[in-house]
């Protein structure tokens, strides 16, 4: 007998679950694939032990074995399944489990419980099991759509199966009268590029239901292909104005997404509505941020000027001098910097913040651009040390040498201000360490 298998067994005996598992995980790999019908049946033996008496840890490792086993445990787990008097959790397991194992038998009894489990957490495993074995449960599940009872969890696991043989029966749900069903088959279709969905996510965009117009939102979103066919832009700006603040959202992250001109209007126009609430300020800009084109940049500088800091928040502020920082478009970089070095050298009152200054020190050392040596220096002699600080460490990003040459010709001049003077030689201690 191997040791690990006396281990695992005199483990079993004294209910030690953990010394189980590992001694039946060692005591399986040490043998020589196929296994022998004794090594699995011992194997299993040990394994449902577990599953059956064990704790939640001990079922959760013992379900790695399963696989190993073959379908030798597919016969075993279906009972335990099966088995009203059962430990629920252990059912619970056996169901996830059997998500491994794509037999006619496993959908059977996969679908069984879907259709007569009195509980909801076994039969949303068994849903989530049956999607786990992809093409071969659609058949199986279709017919579950004309059952009000279980339609909800058929659609569930259709809608995580991402193949095209589930197009036709989430269709046929696309108007159902539980919200949630109609989002579940929105979202499932809108990964599918057919003729007959785009119409359906044009009509969910105005559905009743926040819920299912924000899925047909997210569904656009990434459908740049039919930005001219189906004019795209006119319907996503609409849902920017919705009563639902996360369609709203979802709206802004869709057409920072597509990115057209069009698109990059309506999020300025939002950005800069009185009315807009903050939010959806932050995720407008950031929308601007994940576009990231010349147009997106241009509305950011406006928007810096345009809105008013008395009725805007300052985070808003903080999220377009990070996001400007942000830009990876190396033909853009210099407009950026220079956008961000124009507002640290203008009257703006959102510069009196010192959490806008740091931000603009990071942002400027992001980009990159030697331009903003000069401005990082001046930002030396701020009161506020986080702000020296910033201005420190994005110098440095900046350019290690000419940044350490421009500190040591101000620390030369005799007339340098005395806040200055401190700051530079803070900085200059800061270069030394890293020598």
């Amino acid at each position: 007998m191997s040791n690990f298998l006396g281990q695992a067994q005199k483990a079993a005996q004294q209910s030690d679950w953990s010394q189980l598992n590992q001694s039946l995980q060692h005591y399986l790999a040490e043998l020589k694939a196929p296994l022998s019908e004794a090594d699995v049946r011992q194997g299993l033996a040990l394994a449902l032990m577990v599953l059956e008496a064990g704790d939640f840890q001990a079922r959760w490792e013992v379900a790695k074995v399963f696989p190993a086993l073959g379908e030798a445990a597919i016969a075993p787990l279906i009972e335990l399944l099966q088995d009203d008097e059962a430990d629920l959790e252990s059912r619970w397991f056996a169901a996830r489990i059997l998500g491994q194992f794509d037999s006619p038998e496993t959908v059977q009894a996969l679908i069984a419980i879907l259709q007569n489990a009195a509980d909801e957490e076994l039969s949303m495993m068994a849903a989530e099991a049956l999607a786990n074995l992809g093409t071969s449960a659609i058949a199986a599940l279709t017919p579950l759509l004309a059952d009000e009872d279980t339609r909800f969890l058929a659609v569930q696991s259709l809608s995580q199966i991402r193949h095209a043989e589930t197009i036709t029966p989430l269709l046929g749900v696309v108007d159902d009268p539980q919200p949630t069903i109609r989002a579940m088959a929105v979202d499932a279709l809108g990964s599918f590029h057919d003729p007959r969905i785009p119409p359906l996510l044009l009509q969910a965009l105005t559905d009743p239901a926040a819920i299912v117009r924000r899925a047909a939102v997210a569904s656009l979103g990434v459908r740049s292909d039919l930005v001219n066919e189906l004019d795209l832009v006119s319907p996503l700006s609409d849902r920017l104005w919705d009563l639902n603040l996360e369609v709203c959202q979802q709206a802004a992250i869709a057409l920072g997404r597509l990115g057209t001109d069009a698109a990059i209007a309506s999020l300025f126009r939002v950005l800069n509505s009185p009315y807009t609430p903050f939010s959806l300020q932050i995720e407008t800009v950031r929308a601007l941020g994940w576009a990231e084109t010349e147009k997106a940049l241009e509305y950011l500088q406006q928007s810096l000027v345009t809105l008013n800091p008395s009725h805007t928040p300052v985070d808003v502020f903080l999220e377009m001098v990070t996001i400007l920082g942000r830009w990876s478009n190396p033909d853009l970089k210099p407009r950026a910097a220079a956008i961000l070095i124009n507002l640290l050298n203008s009257t703006h009152p959102i510069t009196t913040h010192p959490k806008i200054k740091q931000a603009i020190a990071l942002s400027l050392g992001y980009l990159g651009q030697l331009a903003a040596i000069e401005p990082l220096t001046q930002l030396l002699a701020d009161d506020d040390s986080g702000v020296q600080l910033h201005a420190i460490a994005a110098l440095k990003s900046l350019d290690f040498q000419a940044s350490l040459q421009h500190l040591e010709a101000l620390a030369q001049q005799n007339n340098l201000p005395e806040a200055m003077k401190r700051g530079v030689a803070i900085a200059l201690q800061e270069w030394s360490r890293e020598k």
